[in-house]
This record gives structure tokens, C-alpha cells and sequence, in this order.
């Protein structure tokens, strides 16, 4: 509980500073708002002539403590490190490569034979002013202004995002049918890994077609509001299905800018096997339960203020439900359909951008989770849980070519 006391103490110091004082920050494409010179530009003194390729760095590094009951440990952490190719070949052809640096590129038993270490490889085609088609491992159509952020940006995310698959291979095709909202329909694989039993923990037949489903609207109505909704079907396994809902709305208003992001799945399978995991506490894989029915339900909101002209602050809360769509059994005890755990997010840091034209930053933030379980997650042995993290560290989309 000294955590949560904590995190509202720092949310109550800083949430009066970013109301009273600051100029507009929009983190969630802080990449984009600046014109910085490629580190070619600034070595040879030559002018980047071409966009046929950018090339950049990812990272978000960091000395983090760690709190559990007290403080638990402490540790130096390169969170993100990516690298990220991209650019336009012509007036009709463009391409995207991001690549996580510091994860395995094993990419055995991987259903379209792509490591996980591989965000998105894919070529996109203009066929014409509205309409494009893009091919490859893709990000996932989803909405959510969240989910669509740099993950650079993310401090910590949300457990319904942390714990899904947000990288597939398939196509998607885009139709701009105004000139602030266009449509995209994609269709996907509905797992990376070649084996549906190896995702699920469960004796299923996969299905013939193992695709998702996404339709997905984005909006950009001036610089106030934008949304980004969508909805996925998704065929787990024969007859097994899930049905997600994203919404995501940003916003903005001179100083001051957020988002609110409402998020809903129901899984016949649990894909996210958060659920999975809370019936099988303290359960080895023979003995404990058979994956089952989950849904999961988020909301998240943010808000952040500019401070003056190299300073932000920042507060994020956000409120999360796992339950069981099912009553099952695990050895001789009944476990019932309903809510398992309840998880409360907060988080406030302040940034600070040494330069102008940079989107490098620093980084001062407070992140926690409190997990709380219904008494039936208590009677298999659960209690209720709170981690917090302090970090100071920086962030920067590094513009190499």
C-alpha cells in the first residue's frame, strides 16, 4: 500500500504543474514533430538528397529500482533497442524493416518462418490517390493510441497489450476514402508460433485457416481529435474464435494533450494466458488447468503538458479486468466463470528534451501496478500484489542516414 500512497503523492505534485503551465507535446508521434539532421547530415556537412532510405536507432535505456514490499532490487536496463529502415523508392512503392537488437533471431517453429526479434518487414504499394496495398509482417491493424506508439515511448503497458501478439505477417489493404479518415482491412496469421498447442497449452485442432480478421478506421479530425478504432475476428482454432474491440481516441488542446484508449476481447481461447496462468498457480502443466474461455477488458487514459519549451510532465492511470468465460475444473476443485483479478496502473514522470530540433530525451518517471483477486484467484493461493518502478534514463528515435 506505501506504493500506491507514493504514486498518488507524486501524481497529486505534478498533475496542478501540467494544468497551470507548458506549451503543446504530442508523445504519441514525437518522432515525426522534429526536423533533425541524420547523423550523416552532421558528419560529412552534405545535405540528405534522397528519402529512398532512413535509417534509424531505437532506445529507450535506462537505471531502474524496483519496489516489492519495499525496495527489491536495482538494476541498469536497455529496455528498447531497435533498429528501423525505411523510405520511398518511387511515387508508388515504399518499404518498412524494424528489428528488436536485443532479442533471439531464432526463427524456428515460427509460423511464417520470421524471428519474434522481427517487428515488420513489408512493402506497400499506392495503386492509386486512395487506394494502397501493403504485404509482409505487419503491425497489426489494431486500434488504441497505445498500441500504435513507438514502443520507445511506452514507460510501461497496459497487461491486455503487454500480453498480446502485435506483429503478424499477411496483407492489409487501405483505402482513404476522405482526406482525414481512411479505412484498412487486414488479414493476418492469428499466431507467430508454428503450433497452435504450443501457444494455447492445450490439445486443440488447429483450424484450416489460421487468419485474423481486422477492420480498422482512422480519423484525423483537425488537431484536436483523432480516432483510431477497430474491431478483429480472429479464428484461434476450429471452433475456437475471439472477438476484439479497440478503441482509441487522441486528443489535444493548445497546452494539453492525452489519450483514452477502451479495449474488450473475448478469447474462446485464452491467447493471452493471463487467465491460464491465474488458474494454474502454483499447478505444474499435468496437473493444472486446461486452457478455457477468457475476457479481458482495459481502459487507459494520459494526459501530458509541455512545461516551458524543453520540458513535459506527464500522468497516466489505467484500469484492467481478467475473468474466465467458463466454469471448469482443476483436480477435484470447481473453478467458476467470473472475474479473477483486478489491475490498477499509474504512472507520472517528467521529460526534458535538451534540444530543439531533437526528440532525444530525458526521462524522470514513476511507474506501479496493483494487482487485486476476487476471492475465488485467493482461494488457489493468490494475494493481492503492488510494483512500482522508479527510473531515470532516456529515450531517443536516433536519425542515422
Amino acid at each position: 500500500m506505501k506504493n500506491i500512497y507514493l504514486g498518488v503523492a507524486l501524481l497529486a505534485l505534478f498533475f496542478p504543474c501540467s494544468i497551470l503551465l507548458g506549451k503543446d507535446l504530442d508523445r504519441t508521434n514525437t518522432q515525426l514533430m522534429v526536423k533533425e539532421k541524420t547523423l550523416f547530415e552532421e558528419v560529412s556537412g552534405l545535405k540528405k538528397k534522397t528519402d529512398k532510405l532512413n535509417l534509424f536507432f531505437d532506445i529507450h535505456s535506462s537505471a531502474d529500482a524496483y519496489f516489492n514490499k519495499g525496495f527489491d532490487r536495482g538494476c541498469f536496463s536497455m529496455r528498447e533497442f531497435r533498429v528501423e529502415a525505411r523510405g520511398e523508392l518511387n511515387s508508388w512503392l515504399s518499404y518498412r524493416y524494424r528489428q528488436k537488437l536485443n532479442r533471439s533471431n531464432d526463427a524456428s517453429g515460427q509460423l511464417d518462418n520470421m524471428p519474434n526479434s522481427i517487428d515488420v518487414a513489408y512493402l506497400s504499394f499506392k495503386l492509386s490517390k486512395k487506394l494502397s496495398i501493403t504485404t509482409g509482417k505487419l503491425f497489426a491493424a489494431y486500434g488504441g493510441i497505445e498500441f500504435d506508439l513507438n514502443p520507445i515511448n511506452v514507460y510501461e503497458y497496459s497487461d491486455i497489450i503487454d500480453n498480446m501478439i502485435g506483429f503478424m505477417s499477411g496483407v492489409t489493404l487501405g483505402y482513404q476514402f476522405t482526406p482525414t479518415q481512411e479505412l484498412n482491412l487486414q488479414i493476418t496469421n492469428n499466431r507467430n508460433s508454428m503450433s497452435v498447442e504450443e501457444l494455447y497449452k492445450v490439445d486443440v485442432e488447429d483450424a484450416k485457416l489460421p487468419l485474423a480478421y481486422t477492420l480498422n478506421w482512422n480519423g484525423n479530425f483537425s488537431d484536436y481529435y483523432n480516432p483510431r478504432w477497430s474491431f478483429t475476428y480472429m479464428n484461434e482454432a476450429k471452433s475456437k474464435n475471439l472477438y476484439f474491440l479497440s478503441l482509441g481516441n487522441k486528443f489535444k488542446l493548445n497546452n494539453f494533450g492525452g489519450y483514452f484508449d477502451f479495449m474488450y476481447s473475448k478469447e474462446d481461447l485464452d491467447q493471452k494466458n493471463i487467465i491460464t496462468s491465474i488458474l494454474n498457480y502454483n499447478k505444474d502443466e499435468t496437473a493444472g488447468f486446461q486452457n478455457v474461455g477468457a475476457r479481458y477488458l482495459s481502459f487507459i487514459l494520459e494526459f501530458n503538458y509541455r512545461v516551458k519549451e524543453k520540458w513535459n510532465v506527464f500522468i497516466k492511470g489505467s484500469y484492467e479486468t481478467a475473468s474466465s468465460n467458463d466454469a471448469c475444473y482443476s483436480g477435484d476443485q470447481l473453478l467458476k466463470k467470473g472475474k479473477y483479478r483486478s489491475t490498477c496502473g499509474y504512472s507520472t514522470g517528467l521529460e526534458f528534451y535538451p534540444m530543439n530540433e531533437s526528440n532525444l530525451h530525458l526521462f524522470l518517471t514513476y511507474v506501479g501496478k496493483s494487482y487485486r483477486y476476487t476471492d475465488s484467484a485467493k482461494s488457489m493461493g493468490h494475494e493481492n500484489l503492488d510494483q512500482s518502478r522508479v527510473s531515470l534514463g532516456l529515450i531517443y528515435h536516433l536519425p542515422l542516414f
